[in-house]
C-alpha cells in the first residue's frame, strides 16, 4: 500500500494540467474556421483554376441570331439526305446473313470486320468508311448504315449501298 500515494502525487498535477488546458479553450484543440461558421448555402465552393474565367475560345462565342443564321442558311449548299435504313419483315439473324452475302457479292465493298452479335458490319464503299446494322424490329429487323459514331452517315456511298441492300433484300 505503499504505493498509492506515490501515484496520487504524480496524478493529481497531471490531471490539473490536463483539466485546465481541456477547458482554457487552448488554441490546440480548437477548430474554428471561419468559412465553416456560415450556413451550407452562403459556405464557399472550391473552384479549380481558370474556371472562374470566361474562355477565349471559340467554343464559348454565342451562334448568330435568328434573322442571320435564316439568311446563311438559305445560301448554304443542301446536303444530300441519303435512305439510311429499311425494314423486312423477317428474323435478324436470317436478314444478318443476307446481308453479309449481298455486302460480299456487291462490287467495291471491303468488310473491314463483322459482328454478329452486335448485328454489324465495318464496311468501307467508296472512300468511305461506315457500319451497315442490322437490328431487331418488332416481329422484324431493321437494316441502316450508321458512321462511327452512331449517327446517319453524311456521304452519298452509305445511301447507294442501302438502296443496293433494299433492292436485293427486301420484298
Amino acid at each position: 500500500m505503499h504505493h498509492a500515494p506515490r501515484m496520487s502525487k504524480v496524478a493529481a498535477p497531471l490531471v490539473a494540467v490536463l483539466l485546465v488546458t481541456g477547458l482554457s479553450g487552448c488554441h490546440w484543440f480548437k477548430k474554428k474556421n471561419e468559412l465553416y461558421t456560415l450556413s451550407g448555402e452562403a459556405r464557399p465552393l472550391e473552384v479549380p483554376p481558370d474556371l472562374d474565367r470566361p474562355a477565349a475560345d471559340k467554343a464559348m462565342a454565342l451562334p448568330a441570331s435568328s434573322s442571320a443564321s435564316v439568311g446563311t442558311a438559305s445560301t448554304a449548299p443542301a446536303r444530300p439526305q441519303a435512305a439510311t435504313g429499311f425494314a423486312v419483315p423477317a428474323d435478324r439473324d436470317a436478314v444478318f446473313a443476307k446481308v453479309g452475302e449481298v455486302l460480299a457479292a456487291t462490287p467495291g465493298v471491303q468488310i473491314a470486320s463483322k459482328a454478329e452479335i452486335l448485328g454489324t458490319y465495318d464496311v468501307d464503299y467508296m472512300d468511305s468508311k461506315f457500319l451497315v446494322r442490322v437490328t431487331k424490329a418488332g416481329d422484324g429487323a431493321f437494316v441502316s448504315a450508321v458512321d462511327p459514331r452512331g449517327l446517319p452517315p453524311s456521304g452519298e456511298a452509305a445511301g447507294k449501298l442501302i438502296a443496293a441492300l433494299k433492292a436485293v433484300i427486301a420484298p
